[in-house]
């Protein structure tokens, strides 16, 4: 047995000498002969973080490359598994991630690669990549959106003239996103496409992974959604207390309000601050802030209505009261004046009734000008009042009870079919 494996090593030290004389790692495969093809797998790791704020996610992945350079051929049918530091003397494609921000190699222990030559001259070459990659965010129906995700790989330098890219198995080329679970997200589903990739320089092999992604909405219904409807219901209850106790209608009116504009700013705030979109959540937001508002001013009107109907039932009795009053003293007067006033000459009686009756007509025709003036102003002020009052302000409460549970309870199915069908 241990000359066996004496012979073997023999055997597989010379291999990897000749297979590297005469190397040269600077030409590609096929050299003049057509273009390499080159397979590629992917292993999705991990998917550690998707920012909405700068619309890209971080993924570890697992890239393998196949390709075929007959110049490594060798007799027999193993494969040889080389240090990961002797991929500098051989040929390997310019594969990049054409959307990626930042991205980096692993190295703990040493760098993460692999170089595995077979007998028939097939290179696999795989490596572990960190890479944050752009993905553009459609947010109008966040926190309801299905965003739209690539990872696409690209040759930097080779045009399709020397190498052509081509995923290994198709769409089972693409491992471990089926069992990836994440904080606010699930993956539904993922597919792969080949495609070129135009520039000024020419065109280029591309490929593409497409993944969709669903955001799990039950985490933003218990932090906002629940949180805000319960404020508009607490609004409600300064319908059933009474018009005269003002500071605790003020109190409620105001502490929601103040709590609604809180909550709106803590929902902002994973969010990019410069944004084009009007969100799912800022639409509901702004309906639960327009029925709280709503409802502190349903007060203010219903207290001015009070305000005013007082003072017009005050104006009646103050006016009743002054004409009673005026009624009762000219009785008096009438019932107290002497007789003997009645008993006066003839001739000085005559003559002071027609002095009397003359300046008395020109009196009353002054008096019947004036009250015409003020009976005019009378009614008009009258009429103002009668349109600008309510008869009974209680009932803004009572209808206010029905109509904002009412309107809410529409708005919200309304909202909700929406954004969810369509």
């Amino acid at each position: 047995h241990e000359l066996k494996v004496k012979r073997y090593s023999d055997l597989k030290v010379p291999t990897i000498q000749r297979l590297m004389k005469g190397y040269n790692r600077y030409l590609r495969p096929n050299f003049n002969q057509g273009p390499v093809e080159i397979g590629m797998s992917l292993d999705i790791a991990s998917i550690d973080a998707i920012s909405e704020i700068n619309m890209d996610y971080t993924a570890t992945i697992f890239l393998r490359q196949r390709w075929r350079d007959s110049r490594l051929l060798f007799p027999g049918n193993e494969s040889l598994s080389l240090d990961g530091r002797l991929v500098s003397l051989l040929w390997i494609p310019d594969t990049f991630i054409p959307d990626s921000k930042r991205s980096f190699l692993h190295d703990v222990t040493v760098e993460n690669r692999l170089i595995r030559i077979f007998s028939n001259g097939t290179v696999l070459y795989a490596l572990r990549i960190t890479a944050t990659i752009a993905c553009n965010m459609d947010l109008t129906k966040y926190p309801m959106d299905r965003q739209e995700c690539t990872l696409q790989l690209e040759s930097w330098g080779y045009n399709l003239q020397d190498v052509v890219f081509y995923w290994t198995r198709g769409n089972d080329s693409v491992k471990g996103l089926d069992t990836l679970r994440l904080a606010q997200y699930s993956v539904e589903s993922y597919y792969t496409t080949v495609s070129k990739a135009v520039y000024e320089t020419g065109f280029y092999p591309k490929l593409v992974l497409h993944f969709s992604l669903r955001r799990n909405v039950l985490f933003f219904i218990l932090e906002t959604y629940v949180p805000s409807t319960l404020l508009v219901v607490l609004s409600w209850v300064s319908f059933w207390i009474s018009q005269s106790s003002v500071p605790a209608r003020t109190c409620i009116g105001v502490t929601t309000v103040l709590t609604m504009t809180t909550l709106m700013m803590g929902a902002r705030t994973s969010l990019p601050n410069a944004n084009c979109f009007i969100k799912a959540i800022d639409v509901y937001l702004g309906i639960c802030f327009t029925f709280i508002f709503g409802a502190l001013l349903e007060y203010a009107c219903a207290h001015f209505c009070t305000m005013q109907h007082q003072t017009i039932v005050d104006v009646q009795r103050e006016l009743l009261k002054e004409f009673e009053e005026s009624n009762g003293t000219t009785h008096l007067a009438n019932s107290t004046s002497p007789k003997k006033m009645q008993k006066k000459e003839s001739t000085q009686q005559e003559t002071t009734e027609q002095s009397v009756t003359c300046e008395g007509n020109e009196a009353t025709d002054k008096k019947k000008e004036n009250g015409c003036g003020l009976s005019s102003v009378k009614q008009m002020s009258r009429r103002a009042a009668s349109m600008m009052s309510v008869e009974n302000p209680n009932n803004i409460d009572r209808h206010a009870r029905v109509f904002f549970p009412m309107v809410f309870l529409l708005v919200n199915i309304f909202y909700w079919l929406y954004y969810l069908l369509f």
